[in-house]
């Protein structure tokens, strides 16, 4: 029996998708977990990355997510440019974002048009139409540090989804002044709190960076 035309189009197309999903290496997350800033810690984190690039079709890959935590009693701080490899690093159509960790933290070509979800959409920034969402949770310093001091900025290291707060990063490089800093991809301003209402009232939605650690 002859297959439609229009089945052969579907197919062809969910094979391209897939393949420009396996060479993918970078992504945002297209969705949070749902619990606001708690992630269930760094491990949560990276099972949420993983667990999206394998519905996306790269779950060859292990994936982690780009947050620091900070130092505890008992507990070293864990930085988020420690954590994803050494690169290269490449978005849904195969534009590199970075060759290497040092690039990443220099000149990099993470923007509101390069820096994809795991499906190849596009996360709204500011002036785009809809909510606001280019809060992007990292925890880290614009070189990819943890903080030190008391001051919380890792939503009491992924496990708050209340009181604390959580240091994001810009994606579409959108600030606000003449600030520089607050066009940071990485470390523009801390949200209002780690709640769900929280994180939207300044910007975001959850969201996190995830990159191919391997």
């Amino acid at each position: 029996m002859a297959i439609p035309g229009s089945v052969r189009v579907l197919a062809l197309a969910c094979c391209c998708q897939l393949a420009a999903a396996a060479d993918m290496t970078f992504f945002i997350t297209s969705r949070g977990p749902g619990n606001g800033g708690d992630l269930g810690g760094l491990a949560g984190a990276d099972a949420h990355c993983q667990a999206l690039a394998t519905a996306a079709g790269a779950g060859q890959r292990q994936w982690r997510a780009y947050l620091s935590t900070q130092a505890t009693e008992g507990q070293p701080a864990v930085n988020a440019r420690d954590r994803i490899g050494k690169g290269p690093w490449a978005n849904y159509k195969g534009v590199v974002i970075a060759a290497d960790v040092d690039e990443l933290h220099g000149t990099n070509k993470i923007s509101g048009e390069t820096a994809m979800t795991e499906k190849g959409g596009w996360v709204p920034g500011r002036g785009d139409r809809g909510q606001n969402n280019h809060d992007i949770m990292t925890g880290s310093n614009e070189q990819g540090r943890a903080y030190g001091g008391e001051r919380d900025r890792t939503c009491k290291n992924w496990t708050s989804s209340g009181e604390g707060s959580a240091q994001v990063g810009h994606h579409d490089r959108q600030g606000t002044g003449s600030d520089p800093r607050s066009a940071s991809w990485n470390s523009a301003h801390s949200s209002r709190s780690c709640s769900a209402g929280g994180l939207r009232e300044t910007g975001g939605a959850g969201l996190f960076y995830c990159f191919a650690a391997d």
